[in-house]
């Protein structure tokens, strides 16, 4: 199923924010339902002929779990961008978060 995972085990409260023209910040918090060992892993895509990205240089939290990303030399291709946050735990399966966001909005 597409959904797989357990309920509540997703990112909750994703966002990303451009400065400098070049640099974005993505961040989110983990899932209220997610065990404590799952660890989020970003990626984004900025056009639908751009290769997917994996966030270079991840921002964690007290527990050593990524919260966030900073991206650099980021170049706006196109309006919409494309979002994906995996997971993984030993415990169980982490469900994904994904969104288009509308570069404009960001």
């Amino acid at each position: 199923p597409v959904f797989a995972g357990m309920n509540g085990s997703a990112v909750e409260n994703f966002s990303c924010v451009i400065y400098n023209v070049s640099f974005m910040n993505c961040t989110w918090q983990a899932g209220r339902d997610a065990p404590g060992d799952t660890q989020y892993f970003l990626y984004w895509q900025n056009s639908k002929y751009a290769d997917e990205m994996e966030c270079e240089l991840y921002i964690k939290d007290e527990n050593g779990r990524n919260t966030g990303c900073r991206f650099q030399n980021v170049k706006i291709e196109t309006e919409k961008a494309y979002f994906l946050v995996n997971g993984s735990s030993k415990v169980s399966l982490i469900q994904f978060y994904d969104e288009y966001i509308e570069l404009y909005k960001i």
